[in-house]
């Protein structure tokens, strides 16, 4: 059952087959309809020729002595991933609560690079500050069954005993905020801590 209908949320009244068929399209199909959805929102909300994040900067006069141009691999659907993510999260750090969006990343629950599959899944993603976010890609914390940080070992020998109170004892055991629409995935939940058992071994 989806997390909207054990809420008690029924949807949208009134809401068309046409309606339906793309909401389902979002929810099963991320990888090919992300990216679409990204350059749609550029045009239309933001203003800005669809392409990637990165092509948003050009108009620049001169290339400076200090430049050069780079090709780069833009990970398309990042911005989407990031909206839908956050949104899932009220704007907030799960685990802090911390509201400035400048400082709250959509964190992969399973990296980008280990699969493919769910990289723009909003289940696999947790709205976290940059801090916490750093770490938990680092397997350096990680969530325990009931979503309550579990911090490493790693970390609690690297870190000055005043740092590691503020920045993360202070939070041990803490549960993550519920999310709004999307329930986060318990099997990538169970690889992260399996990654974060070796690294902390």
């Amino acid at each position: 059952m989806r997390l909207e209908l054990a809420r008690g949320v029924n949807g949208l009244p009134g809401a068309s087959a046409l309606d339906a068929e793309v909401w389902e399209e979002f929810q099963t199909n991320h990888e090919v309809v992300a990216p679409e959805s990204e350059g749609l929102w550029r045009v239309r909300v933001e203003g800005l020729p669809a392409g990637p994040a990165e092509a948003r900067a050009g108009g620049v006069a001169q290339q400076l002595a200090t430049e050069t141009s780079a090709q780069r691999v833009v990970r398309l659907g990042q911005d989407y991933f990031r909206r839908v993510v956050l949104e899932n999260f009220d704007g907030r750090c799960a685990l802090t609560g911390m509201a400035h969006t400048a400082l709250v990343n959509a964190s992969h629950i399973v990296s980008w690079a280990d699969d493919v599959t769910h990289r723009l899944d909003p289940a696999n993603g947790i709205a976290l500050n940059r801090l916490h976010d750093a770490a938990f890609d680092r397997y350096l914390i990680t969530f325990d069954d009931k979503l309550r940080l579990v911090v490493g070992r790693a970390v609690r020998e690297s870190l000055p005993r005043d740092e590691l109170a503020a920045g993360f004892l202070a939070y041990e055991g803490r549960r993550l905020a519920e999310p709004v629409r999307h329930g986060l995935s318990q099997p990538m939940l169970a690889r992260h801590r399996r990654s974060f058992e070796r690294a902390n071994a």
